[in-house]
């Protein structure tokens, strides 16, 4: 299961840009894995499927090594905070974090965005971004393109493709430093994430194959329906929790 989840998220993580990890965490709840397990299962993943998809996506020409460095860099930073953010939180306050992002991010993506040229932003600003999504995002269990990718397209005016780019190329940096922060406060099973990253590896080529197919607005529009789709099993849980 462990192996078959990887390649689904790996594919996710190509086509969608992002980390994995609002996938991967909600499933392995559904397995039986407590959050603050799955997290840490879930930025290691994140690290094996960031590192190749950036790549590949370099190759490509889709990945350009200017701003996302900075934003990188800011959420390497703020990544470092992530293990002191988990173990201080308790597992309520993690999801009704982790709800709260997704519906941003979802209400973002729905602003229809008229065609406009790219906007040039200071790095300074670039890096307080990358700065305060690497500490929310890490410390649950998301890599950061579920902020990133909304910001690139909406405020700035990315290409939805070359912002998707980005946003996994944000995942490295973010996932890295989470990882060592979540590793010092013993909230990763390596085995686990060993096992789903190692797998995550092949759906990540599958899934770059495919956002290559695909126009920039069927591509958002894919985005949109997968965020909706996680916000309300994970909106679904948390009112199961309550009640139960």
């Amino acid at each position: 299961m462990l192996i078959f989840l990887g390649v689904l998220v790996g594919a996710l993580s190509g086509f969608f840009g992002v980390g994995g990890g609002f996938v991967l965490v909600p499933l392995l709840l559904m397995m039986g894995f407590d959050i603050k397990t799955a997290i840490g299962i879930s930025v290691m993943q994140m690290l094996f499927s960031s590192i190749f998809g950036s790549y590949l996506n370099y190759k490509k020409g889709s990945l350009k090594l200017d701003s996302s460095i900075i934003v990188g860099f800011g959420g390497a930073l703020g990544a470092l905070a992530s293990g002191f953010v988990v173990s201080f939180l308790s597992e309520m306050v993690l999801q009704i974090l982790f709800i709260t992002l997704v519906g941003l991010a979802i209400a973002q993506m729905m602003r229809p965005i008229a065609a406009k040229q790219q906007r040039s932003v200071h790095p300074i600003w670039l890096f307080i971004v990358g700065l305060f999504t690497g500490v929310f995002a890490i410390s649950l269990g998301v890599g950061g393109t579920l902020l990133i990718v909304p910001i690139l397209v909406g405020f700035l005016h990315y290409p939805i493709k070359k912002a998707v780019s980005a946003g996994l190329f944000f995942v490295v940096f973010s996932s890295l430093s989470g990882f060592m922060s979540l590793s010092l406060y013993g909230h990763i099973d390596y085995m686990s994430g060993l096992i789903v990253g190692v797998s995550s590896l092949f759906g990540v080529a599958l899934g770059i194959k495919l956002k290559d197919k695909v126009s920039d607005k069927d591509h958002k529009r894919y985005i949109l329906m997968l965020y909706i789709a996680i916000f309300s099993y994970m909106l679904y849980q948390f009112i199961q929790r309550i009640f139960s």
